[in-house]
């Protein structure tokens, strides 16, 4: 049954499986996850997110039609919740909790080293929080879920080469706010 292509499953799940929709979540619940992780550093809005865009796949499931990708259409619904959630909750601030990255680093690795990953990362994700949500979105969507610069500009109904552009301003743009905190960083030490 895992063998299964994911569009194979959701076409069951339209055709009434509903069952099935349990493959595609153990399958996704942790990428989705991810991704929204990155775009709000909240583990409990995460998990919220996650759920949702379970329940509007089997709400919209008449919608998918098996002809791109699974991938792209669940990512757009992602997209489309996580929207929705911003715009419900305008005052949510994007911050980082350094304590969650403790689960992560273990693994004998010496406290000093171990400090100074957990401050890289603390850094990468207040340079990734300062970013545009337009350029978030798109650096989440292809470093961290490893969506092809096609399924991107699927998802968020634009040029390919658009997204390209994107993705280059967004780095350039992330590497300069990195720097910045960095720097910052180092003169408070």
């Amino acid at each position: 049954m895992d063998s299964l292509t994911d569009n194979a499953l959701m076409l069951q799940v339209k055709a009434g499986q509903l069952q099935k929709m349990g493959l595609l979540f153990e399958r996704y619940h942790r990428p989705l996850h991810g991704f929204f992780y990155h775009l709000t550093s909240q583990a409990a809005a995460s998990e919220d997110l996650v759920q949702t865009v379970f329940y509007r796949m089997l709400k919209y499931r008449h919608t998918f039609t098996g002809e791109g990708e699974f991938r792209t259409w669940m990512y757009h619904l992602a997209r489309h919740a996580a929207v929705d959630a911003a715009k419900k909750n305008k005052t949510a601030t994007h911050h980082d909790d350094i304590n969650a990255w403790q689960d992560t680093l273990g693994g004998g690795t010496p406290a000093d080293a171990a400090l100074h990953q957990a401050q890289e990362v603390e850094l990468l994700h207040q340079a990734l929080g300062r970013l545009s949500a337009e350029h978030r979105e798109v650096l989440v969507l292809s470093r961290y879920q490893d969506l092809k610069y096609g399924q991107i500009a699927q998802v968020l109904d634009i040029t390919e080469g658009a997204v390209k552009v994107r993705v280059h301003r967004a780095l350039g743009q992330l590497r300069d706010i990195y720097t910045k905190l960095e720097n910052g960083f180092r003169t408070r030490l």
